[in-house]
């Protein structure tokens, strides 16, 4: 169910930084300007959707375009829905999917995953004077404390299900149309609780002068991976292209573009 929820409203894109690889591009399979046909949905900001120009822009986009530009392949895309995709590539019928897809055993049967390219987690974020509770099981208990949360999001869900009783219309869970206006809520000591994605929740805590503090344990891990037909020779280049990425920095700066820059500007 949580692969299914946006990690953050619509909003323009932000410019990503220019990326290194050409240094790391020789030790790379070169595919020979092969096309590859991948297939997404364009409805899971940040890693993919379509910006308030109608533009298909996210984290995914960016990744790919690195990936193809460093094995020296054309990237073309298709769109689908979730239900549709994971079958689709089982077919054959295209190259790669990419929509945040949840690395699990039971889909390996259809489909090839990639190595993980990002590890969606949950973090809780408090005040800085907090000090009723230390951890999840700590908040759940205490039936006077709020969480902020931003329905249909990924940080509702684990909210819900990981955090308090499952159900999603617990009057604990206090909604907002924003994640900007929940924090504001937490800062204005109107909730006590709200949860984020690591990465941005730890910039907000950093540039917070200790107004904002982390605690207890993340939450809600999931590991993402692209998705392939069984066997494809895709595979191998692809997990080559984003090892590259991870150990030159290129998927640090992927993640502060749309998970902290782009979540700090709503």
């Amino acid at each position: 169910m949580l692969r299914r929820t946006a990690l953050a409203g619509i909003a323009l894109a932000l410019t990503l930084p220019a990326l290194g690889g050409a240094a790391l591009a020789q030790t790379l399979p070169d595919l020979q300007g092969r096309e590859i046909v991948v297939v997404t949905e364009n409805a899971y900001p940040p890693l993919q959707f379509l910006d308030k120009q109608g533009k298909a822009v996210g984290w995914e986009y960016d990744a790919m375009a690195e990936i193809a530009k460093r094995l020296n392949a054309r990237v073309s895309y298709q769109n689908t829905s979730w239900d549709a995709m994971i079958p689709a590539v089982s077919q054959g019928q295209y190259d790669i999917g990419m929509t945040g897809i949840t690395i699990r055993d039971d889909r390996k049967d259809k489909v090839d995953f990639s190595d993980p390219y990002l590890r969606s987690e949950m973090l809780m974020i408090v005040r800085g004077d907090e000090q009723r509770f230390d951890d999840a099981a700590g908040f759940a208990a205490d039936p006077l404390l709020l969480m902020a949360a931003q329905p249909g999001t990924t940080p509702f869900y684990v909210g819900v299900y990981e955090v308090l009783d499952g159900n999603e219309e617990n009057s604990r869970i206090i909604k907002f149309e924003t994640f900007g206006a929940g924090l504001a809520a937490l800062r204005a000591g109107d909730v006590d609780l709200v949860l984020s994605d690591s990465t941005a929740a730890q910039g907000y805590v950093g540039a917070s002068n200790g107004a904002l503090k982390i605690v207890g344990q993340p939450l809600g891990a999931e590991d993402f991976g692209f998705i392939f037909p069984k066997g494809s020779d895709l595979v191998a280049p692809i997990n080559a292209a984003i090892a590259a990425m991870k150990a030159d920095g290129t998927l640090d700066a992927l993640n502060k573009t749309w998970f902290l820059d782009y979540k700090m500007g709503e």
